[in-house]
């Protein structure tokens, strides 16, 4: 058995009927990352220098030395940044959510007050901005049990979101498994929130950006002038908010840091897109924290059986039949490497498909033979499975004329002698009439043409049960 761990279905096609409050057609969400004093400093006891998200070009990290003009950009996000994005979010009156380093917090006591007066929320944004990708697993959860101390002390009630950014492959779960958050933000790889099943507990995970962000201003290719983020965020908001005028209403999260929007140009691109959306009635622009309260009650978590998970023997048991008296079909298909992608209609039949077309002719042959005749004598013994016996009876091969009685007979015992096995059609997709057409018209086949056709048939008779099923 093999299980794949990432999920690369989501939502699919089942796009959740998402309704904002207030009807709105997108929640814009502002995020802004204050990490000023948490970053990488000799002077916090880290080794090296910080080198990440600065408008120095090329830096790299000083090893055993502070790094003055680093220290500096990081101190104009906290001395003057924050304050110049304070008045421009307070003055149009949207809350934000901080994304608050607990040491960063720690060391901006005057700032914390400011966000608290404000109405903002402020989650976690980690112990320290540093990278978590090489710290063991127990390291890495006690830093995150010291954040929150840490970021209660400074801001006198605990975190309900979590963000590191640079995290590990562990972060989602071990901040999962601590169990009193809201929400956790470590993804981008989605426009709407989603249940997250670890262990026990259902954590909602609500997706960040990494592309609506002004780090692309210390990225390259990135942003060179205010005008060029505006363009993008109006880009990304104008698509999101079509599609929420064609009822799927999204998130847009945007990104922000006090050390780059911060900077008079920059914030310029910022100010304009503010005023393009506060043009629009039906825009709603929440708190992070606002968007994880309207999902867990709008769009509560239901634990449902999905087949990855399954044990061998109830994933044969529950899908054994799906391929007519094959189960050996399931049994060899729940050795594939399945994951979340096959916990779907279309997911299982994939993979019971996958097995089915691997499999010798002798083998498919036998599928083909398991089958019954259409409205034979197994029908009228009522000895179908469950599954033909309804399928049959959709299309009325239940309740035959004499004549048509006549004429199936006729036409299932012409087809078994010539073929070797019984004419096969998904009969759902049919009336009485057009699988009596289709009948006549392939009895004449040469039977490679039919084996074909047939196992093609089979294929969509497992697709059709899965539906009901799934």
């Amino acid at each position: 058995m093999q299980r794949y761990p990432r999920n690369m279905i989501g939502y699919g096609p089942r796009i959740p009927n998402v309704q904002w409050p207030g009807a709105a057609k997108v929640a814009v969400q502002f995020v802004l990352n204050y990490e000023e004093g948490g970053e990488n400093c000799v002077l916090h006891g880290d080794a090296a220098s910080e080198a990440f998200l600065s408008d120095i070009a090329g830096a790299a990290q000083w090893q055993g030395q502070r790094h003055w003009n680093m220290e500096s950009i990081y101190e104009y996000g906290a001395r003057a940044g924050f304050w110049r994005l304070h008045r421009l979010f307070t003055g149009a009156n949207i809350p934000v959510t901080i994304y608050g380093v607990a040491t960063a917090l720690a060391r901006s006591p005057e700032q914390v007050e400011a966000m608290k007066t404000a109405g903002w929320e402020i989650a976690s944004h980690g112990l320290k901005w540093v990278e978590h990708k090489d710290m063991p697993e127990e390291e890495e959860r006690a830093a995150i049990a010291d954040a929150i101390r840490l970021h209660t002390e400074v801001v006198g009630e605990r975190p309900l979101g979590w963000y590191t950014g640079r995290c590990s492959a562990n972060t989602v779960r071990l901040v999962a498994e601590e169990g009193g958050f809201d929400y956790i933000s470590d993804t981008y790889d989605d426009d709407l929130p989603y249940w997250l099943e670890v262990g026990d507990r259902d954590q909602l995970i609500i997706p960040y950006t990494l592309e609506a962000n002004d780090m692309r201003f210390a990225t390259a290719p990135g942003y060179i002038t205010g005008e060029q983020f505006f363009t993008y965020l109006k880009d990304a908001f104008d698509t999101l908010y079509a599609e929420g005028q064609a009822g799927s209403p999204k998130m847009l999260s945007i990104g922000l840091h006090c050390r780059l929007i911060g900077r008079p140009g920059k914030i310029a691109g910022l100010k304009r897109f503010i005023d393009y959306i506060q043009g629009l009635a039906d825009v709603w622009t929440p708190r992070r924290i606002d968007i994880a309260h309207h999902w867990a009650e709008s769009h509560p978590h239901i634990r449902s059986e999905r087949p990855s998970q399954m044990d061998r023997e109830t994933f044969v048991a529950r899908f054994g039949g799906i391929f007519e008296h094959s189960a050996w079909i399931a049994d060899r298909a729940f050795d594939l490497e399945l994951g979340a992608a096959h916990d779907s209609p279309a997911g299982v039949h994939n993979a019971l498909t996958r097995i089915f077309r691997a499999a010798t002719p002798d083998e498919r042959m036998g599928v083909l033979r398991a089958h019954p005749d259409l409205a034979g004598k197994l029908a009228a013994a009522k000895r179908l499975t469950a599954e033909s016996t309804a399928e049959q009876a959709s299309a009325g091969l239940d309740a035959l004329t004499d004549q048509e009685h006549q004429d199936f007979t006729q036409l299932n015992n012409a087809y078994t002698q010539k073929h070797g096995f019984p004419f096969i059609i998904a009969v759902r997709d049919h009336t009485k009439a057009t699988i009596l057409e289709n009948f006549k018209r392939r009895v004449n086949n040469d039977s490679d043409t039919e084996f074909a056709e047939a196992c093609k048939q089979v294929e969509r008779i497992a697709r059709l049960r899965l539906e009901d099923m799934l």
